[in-house]
């Protein structure tokens, strides 16, 4: 009988903790991030991060017939963090007292990630300036190589200089690379540009009352 009373009290403890948090979530964050420093190498900052992932039943819409749209954001930040570890961006800026934040998002979805369709996620640094690191994540479908989607992210950098992380890490030697490859900064694209301006004039519509 006691056993029982213990069996029902740790199946409440998890229902509760399931109830008040995403466990899955953290769970799966503290897995990447092991996975990404015992299993995976080191990158330099200018590489492409790929991971994997495949379009389960918990990520499909109500239709049942494609990737829930929200899903492709929430899969971003185990992307992020896995380029994090590798390239020891977050430990940089750690290590200098900053924090990094999401600043801003933007996808644009070309086609449907089928239930239980396999993905790569591409994650790379396009640009940066004096308060963000400018980020492109590529969903890709390996039987057909194609884009399925295609996003956008900011990075704000919080009590450390941007310039500073980025040339440290510029400079960072990684097996196998050519140290000369990736040490200078990036052009800024027309589409950051453009999405740069887009977001101040949503900032100042927002100082304004707009």
């Amino acid at each position: 009988m006691t056993l029982c009373y213990v069996i029902a009290g740790v199946c409440g403890g998890l229902v509760l903790l399931y109830w008040c948090f995403e466990v899955h979530y953290f769970l799966r964050m503290c897995l990447v991030v092991i996975w990404a420093r015992l299993f995976k190498k080191n990158m330099h900052i200018m590489d492409t991060a790929h991971v994997t992932g495949i379009c389960l039943s918990t990520d499909v819409d109500t239709l049942l017939y494609h990737m829930n749209n929200a899903r492709y954001l929430r899969e971003l930040d185990f992307a992020r963090v896995d380029f994090y570890e590798r390239t020891k961006l977050y430990r940089t800026i750690r290590a200098k007292g900053g924090a990094i934040v999401q600043g801003a998002t933007t996808i644009r979805y070309r086609r449907f990630v089928r239930p239980f369709s396999v993905y790569k996620i591409a994650s790379k640094i396009i640009y940066w300036d004096a308060n963000s690191i400018f980020m492109e994540h590529r969903f890709i479908t390996p039987k057909d190589n194609f884009i399925r989607a295609i996003a956008i992210c900011r990075q704000r950098i919080i009590n450390a200089s941007v310039e500073e992380v980025l040339q440290e890490l510029l400079r960072e030697k990684v097996s196998g690379k050519d140290p000369e490859i990736g040490l200078q900064k990036p052009e800024c694209p027309l589409e950051i540009i453009k999405w740069i301006e887009c977001n101040e004039v949503s900032s100042a519509n927002l100082r304004n009352g707009y």
